[in-house]
């Protein structure tokens, strides 16, 4: 899947496109919830080298999200292309290498992070 591709997964699924807050750094773009800037993804250009890669220098397009311990634990280092989470906390996020995933694995990982991420309903 390319870069391209994942942002119009996440636009035709959740009607969100990635805005990019960081000043020096125009290639990573946040994908947020409507209304409460959470976010569920962010999709970053990096090297390989970061994920512990071979290819070293090799520059790769990643998306962390959000997902439970357990899910982590069982595809980091296991499922091709999924890697504990890069420059973010990897008890809770996870990143997946858009080269190496199928579309499939792609969107489920979305969804996942997505309904981590959003706001719970309150009860009175």
């Amino acid at each position: 899947m390319t870069r391209e591709e994942f942002e119009k997964l996440v636009l035709d699924t959740y009607n969100v496109s990635a805005d990019y807050p960081f000043d020096d750094d125009l290639e990573t773009g946040v994908f947020r919830h409507t209304g409460t800037g959470k976010w569920f993804a962010i999709a970053m250009r990096i090297t390989a080298d970061k994920l512990g890669a071979e290819q070293g220098k090799m520059q790769t397009n990643v998306v962390n999200f959000k997902c439970a311990p357990e899910v982590i634990d069982s595809l980091a280092g296991i499922e091709p292309g999924i890697y504990r989470a890069y420059h973010m906390n990897k008890t809770h996020w996870l990143t997946a290498s858009l080269s190496e995933c199928d579309t499939d694995t792609i969107s489920w990982l979305l969804g996942i992070s997505y309904d981590l991420t959003r706001s719970k309903i309150k009860r009175k």
